[in-house]
């Protein structure tokens, strides 16, 4: 468990950094924090729907899988059956994911942008949280008035895994 600080936002316990909630995340004045928080809850609440609706990934992505190796997805149908297979393996093991922020940054070059986010992905299975240390590159495009995902790339910097956790 991490401590709260006096601004009511978790430290992390490794780095000293105060890490916020997708609810801060959500109301940042920077491009794309409200999209980015979005995205992040629709995994956290297994929304495929939403989630979806705010993804194109032309490019396709690379995503974290639950071993801590690289998820190389290439297209829509593989990008669908991932989140599928991700959200019925999470919910079968009746785990809760979350997802704190580390550190934003993003720039808004008119029809797109680019995001890079430093978070922690926590895992909580059977009373044990493990965290997962992450940084992803975003690419975002502009369709229709709104802001969509055009490429995720998330790579797992580190782990910190409580004993038993896993086992």
């Amino acid at each position: 468990m991490t401590p709260s600080t006096e601004s009511g936002r978790t430290e992390d316990a490794q780095t000293g950094v105060d890490l916020l909630s997708l609810d801060e995340l959500a109301v940042l004045d920077e491009p794309f924090a409200t999209e980015t928080a979005e995205l992040f809850a629709s995994v956290r609440e297994h929304d495929l729907t939403t989630l979806s609706a705010r993804c194109d990934d032309d490019f396709g992505i690379v995503d974290i899988d639950p071993n801590g190796g690289s998820e190389v997805i290439r297209s829509r149908q593989e990008w669908e059956s991932w989140f599928v297979q991700l959200f019925a393996q999470l919910s079968a093991m009746e785990a809760e994911t979350d997802t704190l922020i580390a550190s934003y940054d993003a720039v808004d070059w008119g029809e797109t942008g680019m995001s890079v986010v430093e978070f922690v992905q926590l895992l909580t299975v059977a009373g044990l949280t493990g965290r997962f240390n992450c940084i992803v590159t975003v690419v975002w495009k502009q369709v229709d008035g709104r802001w969509i995902e055009a490429r995720w790339h998330a790579s797992l910097v580190s782990t910190d895994l409580p004993e038993g956790f896993g086992a």
